[in-house]
Protein backbone atom coordinates (compact mmCIF):
# COMPACT_ATOMS: atom_id res chain seq x y z
CA UNK A 1 0.00 0.00 0.00
CA UNK A 2 2.59 1.97 0.82
CA UNK A 3 3.59 2.35 -3.10
CA UNK A 4 0.41 3.24 -4.27
CA UNK A 5 0.00 6.35 -6.30
CA UNK A 6 -2.78 8.83 -5.73
CA UNK A 7 -3.75 12.53 -7.07
CA UNK A 8 -3.92 15.21 -5.11
CA UNK A 9 -4.55 19.23 -5.05
CA UNK A 10 -0.82 20.53 -4.56
CA UNK A 11 0.08 23.77 -3.55
CA UNK A 12 4.01 24.48 -4.48
CA UNK A 13 5.69 27.80 -3.22
CA UNK A 14 7.57 29.44 -6.24
CA UNK A 15 9.89 32.48 -5.15
CA UNK A 16 6.63 34.23 -2.98
CA UNK A 17 4.10 32.90 -5.50
CA UNK A 18 1.67 29.74 -4.89
CA UNK A 19 0.99 27.65 -7.31
CA UNK A 20 -1.80 25.24 -7.89
CA UNK A 21 -1.55 21.86 -9.87
CA UNK A 22 -2.77 18.48 -9.86
CA UNK A 23 -0.14 15.58 -8.96
CA UNK A 24 0.77 12.19 -8.72
CA UNK A 25 2.12 11.17 -4.91
CA UNK A 26 3.10 7.74 -2.96
CA UNK A 27 0.79 6.96 0.12
CA UNK A 28 4.51 6.51 1.78
CA UNK A 29 5.06 10.05 1.83
CA UNK A 30 1.39 11.33 4.23
CA UNK A 31 2.20 11.85 7.44
CA UNK A 32 2.19 9.40 10.26
CA UNK A 33 -1.25 8.11 11.79
CA UNK A 34 -3.64 5.51 12.81
CA UNK A 35 -5.83 5.82 10.10
CA UNK A 36 -5.12 5.80 6.38
CA UNK A 37 -8.47 6.73 4.64
CA UNK A 38 -9.53 6.25 0.73
CA UNK A 39 -11.25 9.87 0.55
CA UNK A 40 -14.34 9.66 -1.76
CA UNK A 41 -16.07 13.30 -1.28
CA UNK A 42 -14.44 16.49 0.54
CA UNK A 43 -15.32 20.03 0.39
CA UNK A 44 -14.02 23.65 -0.22
CA UNK A 45 -14.05 26.05 2.94
CA UNK A 46 -12.89 29.50 3.33
CA UNK A 47 -9.98 28.23 4.85
CA UNK A 48 -8.79 25.96 2.07
CA UNK A 49 -8.77 28.76 -0.06
CA UNK A 50 -6.37 30.76 2.37
CA UNK A 51 -4.10 27.94 2.53
CA UNK A 52 -4.09 27.79 -1.14
CA UNK A 53 -2.97 31.45 -1.32
CA UNK A 54 -0.34 30.97 1.24
CA UNK A 55 -1.98 32.43 4.25
CA UNK A 56 1.00 31.36 7.14
CA UNK A 57 -1.59 31.51 9.47
CA UNK A 58 -3.41 28.80 8.39
CA UNK A 59 -0.26 26.62 6.42
CA UNK A 60 2.97 27.15 7.81
CA UNK A 61 5.00 24.74 5.39
CA UNK A 62 4.52 24.29 0.74
CA UNK A 63 4.34 22.29 -0.97
CA UNK A 64 0.99 21.12 1.06
CA UNK A 65 -2.65 19.66 -0.10
CA UNK A 66 -4.96 21.66 1.44
CA UNK A 67 -8.78 20.43 2.54
CA UNK A 68 -10.00 20.62 5.95
CA UNK A 69 -12.98 17.99 5.29
CA UNK A 70 -12.80 14.46 4.37
CA UNK A 71 -15.14 11.20 4.04
CA UNK A 72 -13.91 7.68 2.90
CA UNK A 73 -13.14 4.42 3.51
CA UNK A 74 -10.54 2.61 5.90
CA UNK A 75 -8.01 0.65 3.98
CA UNK A 76 -5.83 0.77 7.12
CA UNK A 77 -6.23 0.80 10.83
CA UNK A 78 -3.92 0.49 13.62
CA UNK A 79 -6.80 1.40 16.01
CA UNK A 80 -8.93 -0.43 18.51
CA UNK A 81 -12.04 2.03 17.64
CA UNK A 82 -12.20 1.88 13.76
CA UNK A 83 -12.27 -1.60 11.53
CA UNK A 84 -11.08 -1.98 8.18
CA UNK A 85 -13.64 -0.74 5.07
CA UNK A 86 -15.72 1.73 7.80
CA UNK A 87 -16.80 5.00 6.49
CA UNK A 88 -15.93 7.89 8.25
CA UNK A 89 -16.36 12.02 8.38
CA UNK A 90 -12.36 13.45 9.06
CA UNK A 91 -13.34 17.49 9.72
CA UNK A 92 -11.13 20.24 11.61
CA UNK A 93 -8.44 19.52 13.68
CA UNK A 94 -4.79 19.87 11.61
CA UNK A 95 -6.32 18.21 8.59
CA UNK A 96 -5.31 20.38 5.55
CA UNK A 97 -3.76 23.23 7.64
CA UNK A 98 -0.27 21.63 7.83
CA UNK A 99 -1.54 18.08 7.80
CA UNK A 100 -2.21 17.02 3.77
CA UNK A 101 -5.99 17.11 3.82
CA UNK A 102 -9.36 16.59 1.77
CA UNK A 103 -7.95 17.08 -1.65
CA UNK A 104 -6.08 14.23 -2.23
CA UNK A 105 -7.42 10.80 -2.49
CA UNK A 106 -5.98 9.63 0.52
CA UNK A 107 -5.16 10.88 3.87
CA UNK A 108 -3.51 9.34 6.63
CA UNK A 109 -4.84 11.02 10.36
CA UNK A 110 -5.00 10.53 13.95
CA UNK A 111 -7.75 8.22 15.29
CA UNK A 112 -8.74 10.54 17.49
CA UNK A 113 -9.78 13.00 14.30
CA UNK A 114 -12.41 10.65 13.41
CA UNK A 115 -15.87 10.48 13.49
CA UNK A 116 -18.08 7.39 12.43
CA UNK A 117 -20.11 7.88 9.26
CA UNK A 118 -23.60 8.35 11.19
CA UNK A 119 -26.39 6.09 9.71
CA UNK A 120 -28.70 8.42 7.71
CA UNK A 121 -26.17 10.22 6.22
CA UNK A 122 -24.41 9.49 3.22
CA UNK A 123 -21.07 10.47 2.29
CA UNK A 124 -22.20 12.90 0.08
CA UNK A 125 -24.50 14.48 2.32
CA UNK A 126 -22.05 14.66 5.12
CA UNK A 127 -19.62 16.66 3.01
CA UNK A 128 -22.55 19.17 1.50
CA UNK A 129 -22.14 19.36 5.19
CA UNK A 130 -18.73 19.45 5.81
CA UNK A 131 -17.17 22.14 8.58
CA UNK A 132 -19.77 24.62 7.22
CA UNK A 133 -22.46 22.08 8.13
CA UNK A 134 -20.88 21.16 11.41
CA UNK A 135 -20.36 25.04 12.70
CA UNK A 136 -23.61 25.73 11.66
CA UNK A 137 -25.44 23.34 14.24
CA UNK A 138 -22.84 23.92 16.78
CA UNK A 139 -24.07 27.76 16.22
CA UNK A 140 -27.48 26.60 15.97
CA UNK A 141 -27.23 24.70 19.18
CA UNK A 142 -25.77 27.15 21.52
CA UNK A 143 -29.07 29.52 20.00
CA UNK A 144 -31.57 27.10 20.56
CA UNK A 145 -30.52 26.52 24.64
CA UNK A 146 -31.85 29.87 25.31
CA UNK A 147 -34.18 31.09 23.01
CA UNK A 148 -36.79 28.95 21.18
CA UNK A 149 -38.99 29.95 18.06
CA UNK A 150 -41.87 31.84 19.52
CA UNK A 151 -39.24 34.67 20.92
CA UNK A 152 -38.84 36.42 17.88
CA UNK A 153 -36.96 36.61 14.89
CA UNK A 154 -33.23 35.14 14.07
CA UNK A 155 -31.13 37.01 12.52
CA UNK A 156 -28.32 35.55 10.02
CA UNK A 157 -25.13 37.22 8.51
CA UNK A 158 -23.40 36.05 5.42
CA UNK A 159 -26.45 33.87 4.53
CA UNK A 160 -25.48 32.56 1.04
CA UNK A 161 -22.21 31.23 2.34
CA UNK A 162 -21.76 27.40 3.27
CA UNK A 163 -22.23 28.50 7.28
CA UNK A 164 -25.04 31.12 6.65
CA UNK A 165 -26.84 28.91 4.17
CA UNK A 166 -26.83 26.00 6.39
CA UNK A 167 -28.08 27.84 9.29
CA UNK A 168 -30.98 29.59 7.99
CA UNK A 169 -31.92 26.18 6.37
CA UNK A 170 -31.52 24.05 10.13
CA UNK A 171 -33.26 26.98 11.98
CA UNK A 172 -36.31 26.83 9.48
CA UNK A 173 -36.73 23.02 9.85
CA UNK A 174 -36.36 23.85 13.97
CA UNK A 175 -39.49 26.07 13.24
CA UNK A 176 -37.66 30.02 13.40
CA UNK A 177 -38.53 32.89 11.88
CA UNK A 178 -34.96 33.55 10.12
CA UNK A 179 -34.15 37.22 8.64
CA UNK A 180 -31.06 36.92 6.15
CA UNK A 181 -28.37 39.25 5.87
CA UNK A 182 -26.84 39.23 2.56
CA UNK A 183 -24.67 41.32 0.11
CA UNK A 184 -26.21 39.13 -2.31
CA UNK A 185 -29.28 41.02 -4.16
CA UNK A 186 -29.51 38.36 -7.00
CA UNK A 187 -29.21 35.41 -4.13
CA UNK A 188 -32.76 36.43 -3.08
CA UNK A 189 -34.15 33.45 -4.37
CA UNK A 190 -32.20 31.01 -2.77
CA UNK A 191 -32.58 32.08 0.73
CA UNK A 192 -36.16 32.12 0.34
CA UNK A 193 -36.26 28.75 -0.89
CA UNK A 194 -34.62 27.62 2.28
CA UNK A 195 -36.95 29.43 4.41
CA UNK A 196 -35.82 32.64 4.71
CA UNK A 197 -38.93 34.73 5.83
CA UNK A 198 -37.28 38.65 5.36
CA UNK A 199 -33.57 39.79 3.69
CA UNK A 200 -31.69 43.04 4.24
CA UNK A 201 -29.67 43.58 1.94
CA UNK A 202 -25.81 44.29 3.73
CA UNK A 203 -25.14 47.41 2.80
CA UNK A 204 -28.40 48.68 4.80
CA UNK A 205 -27.53 47.40 8.11
CA UNK A 206 -23.19 47.24 8.38
CA UNK A 207 -23.31 51.22 8.22
CA UNK A 208 -21.45 52.32 11.91
CA UNK A 209 -23.96 53.73 13.97
CA UNK A 210 -21.96 55.25 17.47
CA UNK A 211 -25.43 54.72 19.31
CA UNK A 212 -24.50 52.07 22.15
CA UNK A 213 -27.51 50.21 21.60
CA UNK A 214 -30.16 50.27 18.69
CA UNK A 215 -34.00 49.08 18.38
CA UNK A 216 -34.18 45.87 19.75
CA UNK A 217 -35.37 43.48 16.54
CA UNK A 218 -34.27 40.27 16.77
CA UNK A 219 -34.42 37.15 19.97
CA UNK A 220 -31.44 36.46 18.56
CA UNK A 221 -28.57 35.98 16.07
CA UNK A 222 -25.83 33.96 13.94
CA UNK A 223 -22.91 36.04 12.59
CA UNK A 224 -20.37 34.22 10.04
CA UNK A 225 -18.55 37.69 9.48
CA UNK A 226 -17.85 39.70 12.29
CA UNK A 227 -16.63 43.23 12.42
CA UNK A 228 -19.79 46.12 11.99
CA UNK A 229 -22.57 43.74 10.64
CA UNK A 230 -21.88 42.00 14.53
CA UNK A 231 -21.81 45.03 16.38
CA UNK A 232 -25.44 45.63 14.75
CA UNK A 233 -26.53 42.34 15.48
CA UNK A 234 -25.73 42.88 19.24
CA UNK A 235 -26.81 46.20 19.14
CA UNK A 236 -30.48 45.07 17.61
CA UNK A 237 -30.82 42.08 20.18
CA UNK A 238 -33.81 41.89 22.53
CA UNK A 239 -33.60 41.23 26.33
CA UNK A 240 -32.12 38.29 27.00
CA UNK A 241 -30.80 37.14 23.69
CA UNK A 242 -28.09 35.43 22.40
CA UNK A 243 -25.79 35.76 19.65
CA UNK A 244 -23.55 33.23 18.75
CA UNK A 245 -20.61 34.14 16.08
CA UNK A 246 -18.47 32.37 13.98
CA UNK A 247 -16.34 34.12 11.55
CA UNK A 248 -13.97 37.29 10.57
CA UNK A 249 -14.05 37.91 7.10
CA UNK A 250 -15.42 41.48 7.52
CA UNK A 251 -13.24 42.24 10.88
CA UNK A 252 -11.92 40.43 13.16
CA UNK A 253 -12.96 43.25 15.72
CA UNK A 254 -15.81 44.78 17.56
CA UNK A 255 -16.57 48.12 18.69
CA UNK A 256 -18.86 48.10 21.41
CA UNK A 257 -20.23 49.22 24.83
CA UNK A 258 -21.54 47.04 27.62
CA UNK A 259 -24.71 48.18 27.47
CA UNK A 260 -26.20 45.19 25.47
CA UNK A 261 -24.90 42.62 27.58
CA UNK A 262 -25.18 44.01 30.96
CA UNK A 263 -28.69 46.28 30.18
CA UNK A 264 -30.51 43.73 27.38
CA UNK A 265 -28.34 41.04 29.32
CA UNK A 266 -27.79 39.79 25.56
CA UNK A 267 -25.21 36.90 25.74
CA UNK A 268 -22.50 36.21 22.80
CA UNK A 269 -21.11 32.93 21.90
CA UNK A 270 -18.31 32.16 19.85
CA UNK A 271 -18.05 28.88 18.12
CA UNK A 272 -14.37 27.27 16.44
CA UNK A 273 -14.83 23.86 15.15
CA UNK A 274 -11.09 23.08 14.93
CA UNK A 275 -10.79 21.69 18.05
CA UNK A 276 -14.24 21.44 19.64
CA UNK A 277 -14.50 18.60 21.93
CA UNK A 278 -15.33 14.84 20.22
CA UNK A 279 -18.52 14.55 22.34
CA UNK A 280 -19.92 17.37 20.70
CA UNK A 281 -19.15 16.32 17.48
CA UNK A 282 -20.61 13.04 17.55
CA UNK A 283 -23.91 15.00 18.89
CA UNK A 284 -23.74 17.33 16.07
CA UNK A 285 -23.42 14.75 13.16
CA UNK A 286 -26.14 12.74 14.64
CA UNK A 287 -28.33 15.28 14.60
CA UNK A 288 -27.10 16.29 11.04
CA UNK A 289 -28.17 12.71 10.01
CA UNK A 290 -31.44 12.48 11.96
CA UNK A 291 -34.19 15.49 12.70
CA UNK A 292 -31.69 18.37 11.89
CA UNK A 293 -30.91 17.46 8.33
CA UNK A 294 -31.84 20.09 5.65
CA UNK A 295 -34.55 19.64 3.76
CA UNK A 296 -33.43 21.39 0.64
CA UNK A 297 -29.69 19.85 1.31
CA UNK A 298 -29.38 18.25 -2.18
CA UNK A 299 -29.94 22.18 -3.91
CA UNK A 300 -27.40 23.62 -1.52
CA UNK A 301 -24.48 22.44 -3.88
CA UNK A 302 -21.91 22.70 -6.60
CA UNK A 303 -20.00 19.66 -7.33
CA UNK A 304 -16.21 19.58 -9.09
CA UNK A 305 -13.92 17.43 -9.72
CA UNK A 306 -10.02 18.17 -8.62
CA UNK A 307 -9.87 19.84 -12.09
CA UNK A 308 -12.10 22.24 -11.75
CA UNK A 309 -11.34 23.18 -7.71
CA UNK A 310 -9.12 25.83 -8.31
CA UNK A 311 -11.75 28.29 -10.17
CA UNK A 312 -13.88 27.62 -7.07
CA UNK A 313 -10.64 28.64 -4.80
CA UNK A 314 -10.55 32.44 -6.91
CA UNK A 315 -14.44 32.25 -6.61
CA UNK A 316 -14.74 31.94 -2.80
CA UNK A 317 -12.15 33.92 -2.52
CA UNK A 318 -14.10 36.68 -4.74
CA UNK A 319 -16.79 36.00 -2.12
CA UNK A 320 -19.23 34.94 -4.86
CA UNK A 321 -19.65 31.02 -3.69
CA UNK A 322 -23.52 30.16 -3.15
CA UNK A 323 -23.73 27.65 -0.74
CA UNK A 324 -21.57 24.42 -1.05
CA UNK A 325 -18.85 23.40 -3.39
CA UNK A 326 -18.30 19.97 -2.95
CA UNK A 327 -15.33 18.25 -4.19
CA UNK A 328 -15.50 14.61 -5.73
CA UNK A 329 -12.15 12.66 -5.56
CA UNK A 330 -13.57 9.72 -7.33
CA UNK A 331 -14.20 11.69 -10.70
Amino acid sequence: MEEEKFKAFVIDEQEEKYIRSIKTRLVKDLPEGDLLIKVHYSSLNYKDALSSTGNKGVTKRYPHTPGIDAVGTIVESNSTRFSMNEEVIVTSYNLGMDTSGGFGQYIRVPASWAVKLPKGLSMKESMILGTAGLTATLLVLRLSERVSPDQGNIVVSGATGGVGSLSVAILTKLGYHVVAITGKEQEKDFLFSLGTKEIILRKDFEEENPRPMLSAKFAGGIDTVGGTILENIIKSTQNMGVVACCGNAASPKINLTVFPFILRGVSLIGIGTQDHPMPERKVAWNLLATDWKPDKLMDMYTEVSLDGLSDKIDLILQGKIRGRVLVNLDS
